[in-house]
């Protein structure tokens, strides 16, 4: 007995022309390879085992991306008028294409704090009471503790922060 029958997609002929441009990608993310595939055989009447088989890939995911092209297939509709560009028509199938936000940890640190923590590290250490003359992640983690900006901060975890917000203590006063 056949199970469910899979979503049918319909594509319009700029849609999958712009479907087999970002296929042929050089530069392309596999990610994004495989749901152009997807939706462009499942266009061709392909169900979700024979996609998921000739791609490699579980047949849940060929059910996710198909099922998310369908539902999100109204909002590329506005952009499929004879005035709009490719690149626009692109976009908006490319923003169907991107992943849903994930869960996660809320963020440590408040950015009120970060800011101050980056005020600390653009002080002389001399200015704090500090017998160094440049900060290193341990002074700084220590300093901004004693200031009571943040409860606990590790000095790795300083260094990753300062380090990703391209940020770098100052050699001299900012405002000199």
């Amino acid at each position: 007995m056949p199970g469910p029958k899979s979503m049918e997609i319909h594509l319009t002929d700029r849609q999958r022309s712009i479907l087999e441009k970002l296929i042929r990608r050089s530069t392309a993310p596999q990610r994004l390879v495989w749901r152009a595939q997807i939706i462009l055989l499942a266009d061709e009447g392909q169900n979700n085992s024979q996609i998921a088989s000739q791609l490699g890939l579980a047949r849940y995911t060929v059910r996710t991306w198909r099922q998310r092209w369908s539902s999100r297939a109204g909002a590329i509709k506005p952009t499929e008028g004879e005035d709009v560009t490719e690149n626009t028509l692109t976009g908006a199938i490319l923003s169907v294409f991107d992943d849903s936000p994930r869960p996660g940890a809320p963020g440590t640190f408040s950015p009120e704090q970060m800011v101050h923590i980056v005020a600390v590290a653009c002080t002389p250490p001399q200015e704090c009471g500090r017998p160094i003359t440049h900060w290193s992640h341990r002074e700084l983690a220590m300093e901004v503790i004693q200031r009571q900006i943040v409860s606990s901060i590790s000095p790795r975890s300083v260094g990753r922060f300062l380090k990703s917000g391209g940020f770098t203590t100052a050699s001299q006063s900012l405002l000199a």
